[in-house]
Protein backbone atom coordinates (compact mmCIF):
# COMPACT_ATOMS: atom_id res chain seq x y z
CA UNK A 1 0.00 0.00 0.00
CA UNK A 2 1.04 3.65 -0.35
CA UNK A 3 0.28 6.88 1.49
CA UNK A 4 -1.07 10.06 -0.22
CA UNK A 5 2.45 11.30 -0.81
CA UNK A 6 3.24 8.19 -2.84
CA UNK A 7 5.63 6.64 -0.36
CA UNK A 8 5.26 2.88 -0.03
CA UNK A 9 4.24 1.56 3.31
CA UNK A 10 3.70 -1.96 4.66
CA UNK A 11 1.20 -3.36 7.12
CA UNK A 12 2.97 -4.24 10.36
CA UNK A 13 2.90 -7.91 11.22
CA UNK A 14 1.59 -7.16 14.66
CA UNK A 15 -1.28 -4.99 13.36
CA UNK A 16 -4.60 -6.10 14.89
CA UNK A 17 -6.57 -8.75 12.97
CA UNK A 18 -9.71 -6.59 12.47
CA UNK A 19 -7.77 -4.08 10.34
CA UNK A 20 -6.12 -6.71 8.18
CA UNK A 21 -9.00 -9.15 7.63
CA UNK A 22 -12.21 -7.18 7.83
CA UNK A 23 -15.30 -6.95 9.99
CA UNK A 24 -16.14 -10.68 10.10
CA UNK A 25 -12.76 -11.64 11.50
CA UNK A 26 -13.00 -8.77 13.98
CA UNK A 27 -16.28 -10.13 15.34
CA UNK A 28 -14.89 -13.65 15.67
CA UNK A 29 -11.77 -12.38 17.42
CA UNK A 30 -13.80 -10.24 19.80
CA UNK A 31 -16.07 -13.16 20.67
CA UNK A 32 -13.07 -15.35 21.39
CA UNK A 33 -11.52 -12.73 23.62
CA UNK A 34 -14.74 -12.11 25.55
CA UNK A 35 -15.53 -15.82 25.89
CA UNK A 36 -19.01 -15.38 24.38
CA UNK A 37 -18.56 -17.69 21.39
CA UNK A 38 -20.51 -20.38 23.26
CA UNK A 39 -23.64 -18.21 22.87
CA UNK A 40 -23.73 -19.12 19.17
CA UNK A 41 -23.03 -22.81 19.78
CA UNK A 42 -25.52 -23.36 22.58
CA UNK A 43 -28.72 -23.31 20.44
CA UNK A 44 -27.29 -25.94 18.11
CA UNK A 45 -26.20 -28.13 21.03
CA UNK A 46 -29.65 -27.84 22.61
CA UNK A 47 -31.33 -28.80 19.35
CA UNK A 48 -29.06 -31.84 18.97
CA UNK A 49 -29.70 -32.83 22.59
CA UNK A 50 -33.47 -32.80 21.98
CA UNK A 51 -33.48 -34.42 18.55
CA UNK A 52 -30.66 -36.97 19.05
CA UNK A 53 -29.57 -37.11 22.66
CA UNK A 54 -32.93 -37.66 24.35
CA UNK A 55 -34.09 -40.55 22.09
CA UNK A 56 -30.72 -42.29 22.49
CA UNK A 57 -30.66 -42.06 26.29
CA UNK A 58 -34.36 -42.92 26.50
CA UNK A 59 -33.83 -46.08 24.44
CA UNK A 60 -30.80 -46.97 26.56
CA UNK A 61 -32.83 -46.57 29.76
CA UNK A 62 -35.69 -48.67 28.35
CA UNK A 63 -33.28 -51.45 27.42
CA UNK A 64 -32.64 -52.08 31.12
CA UNK A 65 -36.35 -52.28 32.00
CA UNK A 66 -38.67 -55.26 31.85
CA UNK A 67 -41.55 -55.15 29.41
CA UNK A 68 -45.03 -54.60 30.72
CA UNK A 69 -46.57 -57.90 31.82
CA UNK A 70 -49.83 -59.36 33.04
CA UNK A 71 -50.19 -59.65 36.82
CA UNK A 72 -51.80 -63.08 37.47
CA UNK A 73 -53.26 -61.87 40.76
CA UNK A 74 -55.14 -58.87 39.37
CA UNK A 75 -55.27 -59.63 35.66
CA UNK A 76 -53.97 -56.10 34.98
CA UNK A 77 -50.94 -55.04 32.99
CA UNK A 78 -48.16 -53.72 35.23
CA UNK A 79 -44.77 -52.12 34.71
CA UNK A 80 -41.98 -54.66 34.58
CA UNK A 81 -39.40 -52.82 36.69
CA UNK A 82 -35.64 -53.22 36.39
CA UNK A 83 -34.43 -56.01 34.11
CA UNK A 84 -30.68 -55.63 34.55
CA UNK A 85 -28.97 -56.99 31.44
CA UNK A 86 -31.56 -59.70 30.82
CA UNK A 87 -32.84 -57.93 27.69
CA UNK A 88 -29.34 -58.14 26.23
CA UNK A 89 -28.73 -61.75 27.23
CA UNK A 90 -32.12 -62.53 25.71
CA UNK A 91 -30.65 -61.70 22.29
CA UNK A 92 -26.92 -62.29 22.61
CA UNK A 93 -26.98 -65.50 24.69
CA UNK A 94 -30.35 -66.81 23.49
CA UNK A 95 -31.81 -66.79 27.00
CA UNK A 96 -35.50 -66.46 26.24
CA UNK A 97 -37.16 -68.85 28.68
CA UNK A 98 -36.44 -71.73 31.04
CA UNK A 99 -36.79 -75.17 29.44
CA UNK A 100 -37.78 -78.40 31.10
CA UNK A 101 -34.19 -79.29 32.06
CA UNK A 102 -33.69 -75.93 33.78
CA UNK A 103 -31.59 -74.30 31.06
CA UNK A 104 -32.33 -71.08 29.21
CA UNK A 105 -32.94 -71.20 25.46
CA UNK A 106 -34.99 -69.67 22.66
CA UNK A 107 -37.43 -72.14 21.09
CA UNK A 108 -37.99 -72.20 17.35
CA UNK A 109 -40.45 -69.51 16.32
CA UNK A 110 -39.42 -67.12 19.08
CA UNK A 111 -37.96 -63.87 17.76
CA UNK A 112 -34.96 -64.28 20.04
CA UNK A 113 -33.99 -67.47 18.20
CA UNK A 114 -33.72 -65.50 14.95
CA UNK A 115 -31.25 -62.92 16.23
CA UNK A 116 -28.00 -64.44 14.98
CA UNK A 117 -29.61 -65.43 11.68
CA UNK A 118 -30.72 -61.81 11.23
CA UNK A 119 -27.19 -60.62 12.05
CA UNK A 120 -25.75 -62.96 9.42
CA UNK A 121 -28.30 -61.88 6.79
CA UNK A 122 -27.65 -58.20 7.52
CA UNK A 123 -23.87 -58.61 7.20
CA UNK A 124 -24.31 -60.70 4.04
CA UNK A 125 -26.47 -58.02 2.42
CA UNK A 126 -24.01 -55.32 3.49
CA UNK A 127 -20.87 -57.01 2.13
CA UNK A 128 -22.40 -58.07 -1.18
CA UNK A 129 -24.33 -54.89 -1.96
CA UNK A 130 -21.57 -52.45 -0.96
CA UNK A 131 -18.98 -54.41 -2.96
CA UNK A 132 -21.17 -54.50 -6.08
CA UNK A 133 -22.21 -50.87 -5.72
CA UNK A 134 -18.63 -49.67 -5.27
CA UNK A 135 -17.47 -51.60 -8.33
CA UNK A 136 -20.36 -50.62 -10.59
CA UNK A 137 -20.43 -47.07 -9.22
CA UNK A 138 -16.75 -46.57 -10.03
CA UNK A 139 -17.33 -47.75 -13.59
CA UNK A 140 -20.33 -45.45 -13.99
CA UNK A 141 -18.41 -42.51 -12.51
CA UNK A 142 -15.53 -42.98 -14.94
CA UNK A 143 -17.93 -43.05 -17.88
CA UNK A 144 -19.82 -39.97 -16.68
CA UNK A 145 -16.52 -38.18 -16.08
CA UNK A 146 -15.57 -38.31 -19.77
CA UNK A 147 -16.50 -35.56 -22.22
CA UNK A 148 -18.99 -36.71 -24.86
CA UNK A 149 -22.24 -35.66 -26.44
CA UNK A 150 -25.25 -36.25 -24.20
CA UNK A 151 -23.23 -36.46 -20.98
CA UNK A 152 -25.68 -34.26 -19.06
CA UNK A 153 -28.61 -36.43 -20.14
CA UNK A 154 -26.76 -39.58 -19.06
CA UNK A 155 -25.98 -38.12 -15.62
CA UNK A 156 -29.63 -37.18 -15.12
CA UNK A 157 -30.85 -40.63 -16.23
CA UNK A 158 -28.41 -42.44 -13.95
CA UNK A 159 -29.75 -40.61 -10.89
CA UNK A 160 -33.39 -41.64 -11.51
CA UNK A 161 -33.22 -44.96 -9.58
CA UNK A 162 -31.73 -43.18 -6.56
CA UNK A 163 -34.46 -40.52 -6.66
CA UNK A 164 -37.30 -43.08 -6.58
CA UNK A 165 -38.60 -43.72 -3.02
CA UNK A 166 -37.46 -47.05 -1.60
CA UNK A 167 -41.02 -48.26 -1.03
CA UNK A 168 -41.83 -47.66 -4.71
CA UNK A 169 -38.63 -49.45 -5.75
CA UNK A 170 -39.52 -52.42 -3.57
CA UNK A 171 -43.00 -52.75 -5.10
CA UNK A 172 -41.60 -52.35 -8.61
CA UNK A 173 -39.06 -55.15 -8.14
CA UNK A 174 -41.62 -57.31 -6.33
CA UNK A 175 -43.80 -57.21 -9.46
CA UNK A 176 -40.79 -58.05 -11.62
CA UNK A 177 -39.82 -61.03 -9.44
CA UNK A 178 -43.28 -62.56 -9.17
CA UNK A 179 -43.73 -66.11 -10.40
CA UNK A 180 -45.26 -64.88 -13.67
CA UNK A 181 -43.27 -61.67 -13.70
CA UNK A 182 -40.78 -60.19 -16.10
CA UNK A 183 -37.68 -61.91 -14.67
CA UNK A 184 -39.01 -65.46 -15.00
CA UNK A 185 -40.39 -64.72 -18.47
CA UNK A 186 -37.09 -63.28 -19.72
CA UNK A 187 -34.97 -66.04 -18.15
CA UNK A 188 -37.44 -68.79 -19.01
CA UNK A 189 -37.40 -70.03 -15.39
CA UNK A 190 -40.03 -70.91 -12.78
CA UNK A 191 -38.31 -69.63 -9.63
CA UNK A 192 -40.18 -68.42 -6.55
CA UNK A 193 -38.00 -65.33 -6.19
CA UNK A 194 -39.75 -63.85 -3.16
CA UNK A 195 -40.55 -67.10 -1.33
CA UNK A 196 -37.50 -69.35 -1.54
CA UNK A 197 -34.55 -68.45 0.70
CA UNK A 198 -31.63 -67.75 -1.62
CA UNK A 199 -33.65 -66.46 -4.60
CA UNK A 200 -35.31 -63.96 -2.24
CA UNK A 201 -31.92 -62.78 -0.97
CA UNK A 202 -30.55 -62.33 -4.48
CA UNK A 203 -33.72 -60.46 -5.47
CA UNK A 204 -33.23 -58.01 -2.59
CA UNK A 205 -29.56 -57.57 -3.53
CA UNK A 206 -30.46 -56.86 -7.18
CA UNK A 207 -33.04 -54.24 -6.18
CA UNK A 208 -30.72 -52.55 -3.70
CA UNK A 209 -27.82 -52.44 -6.17
CA UNK A 210 -30.08 -50.98 -8.86
CA UNK A 211 -31.34 -48.25 -6.54
CA UNK A 212 -28.19 -47.24 -4.65
CA UNK A 213 -25.38 -47.60 -7.20
CA UNK A 214 -26.14 -44.10 -8.59
CA UNK A 215 -25.48 -42.65 -5.14
CA UNK A 216 -22.09 -44.33 -5.06
CA UNK A 217 -21.37 -43.17 -8.61
CA UNK A 218 -22.25 -39.58 -7.72
CA UNK A 219 -19.81 -39.49 -4.79
CA UNK A 220 -17.03 -41.11 -6.81
CA UNK A 221 -17.63 -38.77 -9.75
CA UNK A 222 -17.03 -35.83 -7.42
CA UNK A 223 -13.75 -37.44 -6.35
CA UNK A 224 -12.67 -38.07 -9.96
CA UNK A 225 -13.23 -34.46 -10.95
CA UNK A 226 -10.77 -33.29 -8.28
CA UNK A 227 -7.89 -35.25 -9.84
CA UNK A 228 -5.83 -32.89 -12.05
CA UNK A 229 -5.86 -33.70 -15.77
CA UNK A 230 -2.15 -32.84 -15.96
CA UNK A 231 -1.34 -35.97 -13.96
CA UNK A 232 -2.94 -38.20 -16.61
CA UNK A 233 -1.28 -36.25 -19.42
CA UNK A 234 2.14 -36.69 -17.82
CA UNK A 235 1.49 -40.42 -17.42
CA UNK A 236 0.56 -40.74 -21.11
CA UNK A 237 3.75 -38.95 -22.12
CA UNK A 238 5.72 -41.40 -19.97
CA UNK A 239 4.07 -44.30 -21.81
CA UNK A 240 1.74 -45.54 -19.03
CA UNK A 241 -1.07 -47.79 -20.24
CA UNK A 242 -4.75 -47.24 -19.38
CA UNK A 243 -4.58 -49.94 -16.69
CA UNK A 244 -1.44 -48.41 -15.18
CA UNK A 245 -3.07 -44.98 -15.09
CA UNK A 246 -6.09 -46.50 -13.37
CA UNK A 247 -4.15 -48.44 -10.73
CA UNK A 248 -1.34 -45.94 -10.14
CA UNK A 249 -3.23 -42.64 -10.41
CA UNK A 250 -7.02 -43.00 -10.26
CA UNK A 251 -7.38 -45.46 -7.39
CA UNK A 252 -4.79 -43.90 -5.04
CA UNK A 253 -6.12 -40.36 -5.55
CA UNK A 254 -9.73 -41.55 -5.29
CA UNK A 255 -9.29 -43.19 -1.89
CA UNK A 256 -10.72 -40.28 0.17
CA UNK A 257 -13.93 -40.18 -1.88
CA UNK A 258 -14.11 -43.97 -1.95
CA UNK A 259 -13.82 -44.09 1.84
CA UNK A 260 -16.72 -41.68 2.26
CA UNK A 261 -18.88 -43.55 -0.25
CA UNK A 262 -18.20 -46.98 1.25
CA UNK A 263 -18.69 -45.68 4.78
CA UNK A 264 -22.04 -44.06 4.00
CA UNK A 265 -23.35 -47.06 2.10
CA UNK A 266 -22.16 -49.53 4.73
CA UNK A 267 -23.98 -47.72 7.53
CA UNK A 268 -27.07 -47.45 5.34
CA UNK A 269 -27.01 -51.15 4.40
CA UNK A 270 -26.60 -52.27 8.02
CA UNK A 271 -29.97 -50.70 8.84
CA UNK A 272 -31.77 -51.99 5.73
CA UNK A 273 -35.47 -52.39 6.42
CA UNK A 274 -38.05 -51.29 3.87
CA UNK A 275 -36.66 -52.99 0.76
CA UNK A 276 -36.67 -56.61 2.06
CA UNK A 277 -39.76 -56.03 4.22
CA UNK A 278 -41.88 -54.92 1.25
CA UNK A 279 -40.34 -57.10 -1.47
CA UNK A 280 -40.45 -60.47 0.29
CA UNK A 281 -43.42 -59.79 2.60
CA UNK A 282 -41.76 -60.96 5.81
CA UNK A 283 -39.80 -63.90 4.42
CA UNK A 284 -37.55 -65.08 7.32
CA UNK A 285 -34.70 -65.61 4.83
CA UNK A 286 -34.47 -61.84 4.29
CA UNK A 287 -35.20 -60.71 7.86
CA UNK A 288 -32.58 -58.10 8.77
CA UNK A 289 -31.88 -56.78 12.25
CA UNK A 290 -34.01 -53.68 11.60
CA UNK A 291 -36.98 -55.85 10.61
CA UNK A 292 -36.46 -57.88 13.77
CA UNK A 293 -36.54 -54.69 15.86
CA UNK A 294 -39.87 -53.63 14.35
CA UNK A 295 -41.39 -57.07 14.93
CA UNK A 296 -40.14 -57.10 18.53
CA UNK A 297 -41.68 -53.67 19.23
CA UNK A 298 -45.11 -55.26 18.87
CA UNK A 299 -44.23 -57.81 21.57
CA UNK A 300 -42.14 -55.72 23.96
CA UNK A 301 -40.69 -52.23 23.42
CA UNK A 302 -38.04 -52.53 26.13
CA UNK A 303 -36.57 -55.69 24.66
CA UNK A 304 -36.72 -53.99 21.25
CA UNK A 305 -34.78 -51.04 22.75
CA UNK A 306 -32.02 -53.44 23.77
CA UNK A 307 -31.94 -54.86 20.25
CA UNK A 308 -31.78 -51.32 18.84
CA UNK A 309 -28.82 -50.57 21.10
CA UNK A 310 -27.07 -53.71 19.90
CA UNK A 311 -27.72 -52.64 16.31
CA UNK A 312 -26.28 -49.19 17.01
CA UNK A 313 -23.15 -50.71 18.55
CA UNK A 314 -22.77 -53.02 15.55
CA UNK A 315 -22.96 -50.11 13.10
CA UNK A 316 -20.55 -48.06 15.22
CA UNK A 317 -18.06 -50.94 15.38
CA UNK A 318 -18.15 -51.51 11.62
CA UNK A 319 -17.75 -47.79 10.92
CA UNK A 320 -14.84 -47.59 13.37
CA UNK A 321 -13.07 -50.51 11.70
CA UNK A 322 -13.57 -49.01 8.24
CA UNK A 323 -12.17 -45.66 9.32
CA UNK A 324 -9.20 -47.33 11.01
CA UNK A 325 -8.42 -49.50 7.99
CA UNK A 326 -9.08 -47.01 5.20
CA UNK A 327 -8.81 -43.69 7.02
CA UNK A 328 -5.02 -43.63 7.37
CA UNK A 329 -4.54 -44.31 3.66
CA UNK A 330 -7.05 -41.59 2.75
CA UNK A 331 -5.30 -39.00 4.93
CA UNK A 332 -1.91 -39.97 3.54
CA UNK A 333 -3.25 -39.65 -0.01
CA UNK A 334 -4.54 -36.15 0.68
CA UNK A 335 -1.16 -35.13 2.12
CA UNK A 336 0.59 -36.49 -0.96
CA UNK A 337 -1.77 -34.51 -3.19
CA UNK A 338 -1.00 -31.29 -1.30
CA UNK A 339 2.74 -31.87 -1.59
CA UNK A 340 2.45 -32.60 -5.29
CA UNK A 341 0.47 -29.40 -5.77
Amino acid sequence: MSDPSGAATSVPKDEPLPIRRGFGAAVVLELRRSGKAWLFVTPVLLALAVVIGYPVFRALWMSFQKDQGLDPATGMFVEGGSAGISNYTHWLLQQCQVTGDGTMSCPTGNLGSQFWLAIGITLFFTVVTVTLEATLGLGMAMVMGKTFRGRALLRAAVLIPWAIPTAVTARLWEFMFQYDGVVNRVLGTHILWTSDAWPARFAVIAADVWKTTPFMALLLLAGLQVIPADVYEAARVDGASAWQRFTQITLPLLKPALLVAVLFRTMDALRMFDLPAIMTLGNPATRTVSILVVEQVRQGPNSAAALSTITFLLIFAVAFVLVKILGANAVRTQEEQRRAG
